[in-house]
């Protein structure tokens, strides 16, 4: 029992090391999409071994750890997804040196209505990646 408590405690551990590498990769990135990936990345991977070692360290909770794990496992990369596309929708600007957008170019060639137009138009939302109020 005592072997299960020590895995428990170490995969926990390591699960609360992926948070913190997340949150600091979210203080850390030039804008909000790299923010995003930082933050979705690490701390899906982060929560989820985190529940585990939870489960693991009291085993009669692991049913639900793992229900919990994959909630959080199909939830976070999709409403990361979600945020992402909204803020490119609302013409929050990439980071200086960010040389390719592939969601833009797909838009052009498909002849996304009003993208031209809103390309002369000030950036809704410029700013707030540099912690601006707009």
């Amino acid at each position: 029992m005592a072997a299960m408590q020590l895995a428990g405690s170490i995969v926990s551990l390591a699960g609360s090391l992926f948070l913190f590498l997340g949150a600091l990769g979210v203080l850390r990135m030039p804008d909000i999409y790299n923010r995003m990936q930082a933050g979705t990345k690490a701390t899906t991977l982060g929560s989820i071994m985190t529940l585990v070692g939870i489960g693991i360290y009291r085993p009669e909770w692991l049913p639900q750890t793992l229900i919990l794990a994959g909630f959080v496992l199909m939830t976070n990369p999709l409403s990361s997804h979600a945020l992402a596309r909204a803020a490119h929708a609302a013409r929050i600007p990439l980071a200086a040196g960010t040389v390719v957008d592939r969601l833009r170019e797909d838009e052009d060639a498909a002849g996304v209505a009003g993208h031209k137009a809103a390309e002369n138009a000030p950036a809704a939302g410029a700013g707030l990646n540099d912690g601006e109020a707009p």
